[in-house]
């Protein structure tokens, strides 16, 4: 079903009830939970997500809406407590989060077991690549590594980076990176001469940067989201590397650049046109629903966004596009209405939203194409498109 009609609806549906997200209550008559990390090592990535409950839509096919939403610490195993209380207490019909890849990763099982479709905003593809019987509930509203890292390995290529250096997390996150980076790289020519992973709460990285200086890469790549993408950098840049840097979309915050300052400057990374709504062209298919969502958002909080937040707001529409189908199969809180709410999801094509463009299938769960990435660099301490 093309979806493109449903923009405007959507966004008059968002704005004008958003603000009221959680306050439907006893008269909800669909309940959505929402683990978010908006405590903990990736509070950073799971604050913008918490915050952008109340901006999500409050009706849909007739019907409205009810959030819970629940803090997992950035603890996997405090996310698999959350999820298993919103399904088993709250009776959930569908779920969004949580916000970090193993926490995401650990509680695919339980969802599934559950039948309870799941929005995962996380970066790593794993959770729903390879597809199973399993991951076919989870949905990723997040670009998959493979469309971001190719538009890096397309610049080193084009700027002749020949050697590559690895700098990533030691998770999923960070574990999917290197798989795709390292297939990419090498089908452009482009050889990977170093590879070192940390974990998100160290506060020293001096051994893995200097591991990484000795094997002279012309480029370095750093998959890590959140906070934990600036150490690495700010590290290499200390110890006097001098080559190019690439950031994964995990970097995509404003956090990045306030943290990292002038050390960070010159950093490219592949994310969505939201960081440059400003100089993206009108006809940008993402710029009018991103600005409407900044906007709504910097209204409630006083700040502007991360990307992480708009993962959220993009499940959002997604439900708010998929529901209404969904209501013709079964009532909410049945296990027909949740079932038939995943199947419509997979029938979703062409809706806009702020990370790109959604065509969804049973093959295809985040379904992003190339409207879902624009290459910036970090000039002047800002986001700027490059072109």
């Amino acid at each position: 079903m093309s979806m493109t009609c449903l923009v405007r609806p959507l966004l008059r549906s968002l704005l004008l009830g958003g603000l009221v997200a959680c306050a439907a209550g006893a008269q909800a008559q669909i309940k959505i939970g929402v683990v978010s990390s908006s405590t903990g090592p990736i509070a950073l990535v799971g604050i913008p997500q918490k915050n952008t409950v109340p901006l999500l839509p409050t009706r849909a096919g007739g019907q409205t809406i009810e959030y819970i939403s629940l803090d997992d610490a950035s603890d996997p195993t405090a996310s698999v407590s959350a999820i298993k209380k919103l399904i088993n207490e709250e009776k959930v019909d569908a779920l969004i989060g949580p916000s970090g890849s193993p926490n995401a990763m650990g509680v695919i099982q339980f969802v599934a077991e559950a039948g309870v479709p799941m929005f995962a905003p996380v970066g790593t593809a794993a959770v729903v690549l390879p597809m199973t019987e399993q991951k076919k509930w989870v949905f990723k509203t997040t670009q998959n590594d493979d469309l971001i890292a190719a538009a890096l390995v397309q610049h080193m290529g084009r700027t002749g980076v020949k050697t590559l250096g690895f700098i990533g997390t030691a998770d999923p996150y960070g574990d999917n990176w290197h798989k795709v980076l390292e297939g990419l790289a090498g089908k452009a020519g482009i050889r990977m001469v170093s590879a070192e992973r940390f974990q998100r709460q160290d506060t020293s990285l001096t051994a893995q940067s200097l591991k990484t200086l000795a094997a002279r890469p012309d480029a370095v790549l750093i998959a890590a989201p959140g906070s934990s993408s600036v150490l690495p950098q700010t590290t290499l840049h200390d110890q006097g590397y001098k080559g190019k840097v690439y950031q994964t979309h995990g970097a995509a915050l404003p956090d990045f650049l306030k943290l990292g300052g002038k050390k960070v400057e010159g950093t490219i990374l592949a994310a969505s046109a939201m960081l440059v709504l400003d100089q993206v062209p009108d006809s940008h298919p993402t710029r009018k629903i991103a600005a409407s969502y900044v906007a709504a958002y910097e209204k409630l909080h006083g700040s502007k966004p991360a990307t992480f937040g708009a993962n959220v707001f993009d499940a959002g529409l997604l439900l708010q596009a998929a529901i209404p189908v969904a209501l013709k199969s079964g009532k909410p809180g049945t296990p027909a209405f949740r079932s038939a709410l995943r199947d419509a999801v997979e029938q979703i094509r062409e809706l806009p939203a702020t990370q790109g463009v959604y065509n969804l299938s049973a093959a295809d769960h985040s379904g992003f194409d190339e409207r879902g990435r624009e290459l910036i660099t970090v000039k002047n301490g800002q986001w700027t498109l490059l072109k």
